[in-house]
């Protein structure tokens, strides 16, 4: 996977789906850096602004995000 590829997953702690999508990426063995937004206010505040939406999980595969766990997304990502 190259750079371009970079996979960030926005979550929080109480967040199942965002437990669910970490566990979907080490099951595929991706590599992905995970962004607690609610210790890292900034970080929650652009993806606000990006998205227009305050659920979690956000993921950034590259420069596509998805909001929420949704696998079809996920895995046309990853493949584009």
């Amino acid at each position: 996977m190259s750079d371009s590829k970079k996979v960030i997953v926005y979550s929080t702690t109480w967040c199942g789906f965002c437990k669910m999508a970490k566990q979907y990426f080490d099951s595929k063995k991706i590599a992905y850096t995970e962004v607690n937004i609610e210790e890292d206010e900034a970080a929650a505040r652009q993806i606000v602004e990006e998205t227009g939406q305050m659920g979690v999980p956000v993921i950034r595969i590259g420069k596509e995000v998805i909001v929420g766990f949704d696998r079809p997304k996920i895995d046309a990502a990853l493949a584009a």
